[in-house]
């Protein structure tokens, strides 16, 4: 259980799944429901770092998706209901259970990225060059 006695992760955690900001953890991360904010309300962090991608997709399809689709299958094995049935408590569930993991999972990923100052690996210069270029205004 070391892990979870890290102060490092567990500033990622309260941040990241909390939606604030991973700097100050005062603002809010988000501006909206996932869209980001351009930079922290109380401390100013600039989030043009965050490169989320498909990956809050990925952990809520692994962590909430499957464990739920083994509910409807379990219901539909032990008991056989009619397919409306899964219409109204297996789609609604897994519709749900995902869209609402998708913000706490982006906010994690958001978080660790600035906590570990994380980069593509291989494009530090590429990324230094175009901050530098989005800084001038071109």
């Amino acid at each position: 259980m070391a892990l979870f006695s890290n102060p490092k992760f567990r500033w990622i955690v309260h941040c990241g799944w909390k939606g604030l900001c991973p700097r100050c953890g005062k603002g809010a991360m988000f501006d909206g429901w996932l869209k980001l904010n351009k930079t922290c309300p109380e401390c100013g962090l600039d989030y043009s770092f965050a490169n989320a991608d498909d990956g809050p997709a990925f952990f809520a399809l692994c962590i909430t998706a499957f464990p739920l689709t083994f509910i409807a299958v379990w219901l539909e094995v032990k008991y056989s209901p009619p397919w409306w049935v899964h219409v109204l408590t297996s789609v609604p569930i897994l519709g749900f259970g995902c869209l609402a993991t998708l913000r706490p999972f982006k906010g994690w990923l958001v978080a660790s990225q600035y906590v570990n100052n994380a980069v593509e690996a291989g494009t530090e210069n590429l990324w230094a060059k175009l901050n530098e270029r989005e800084k001038r205004g071109e």
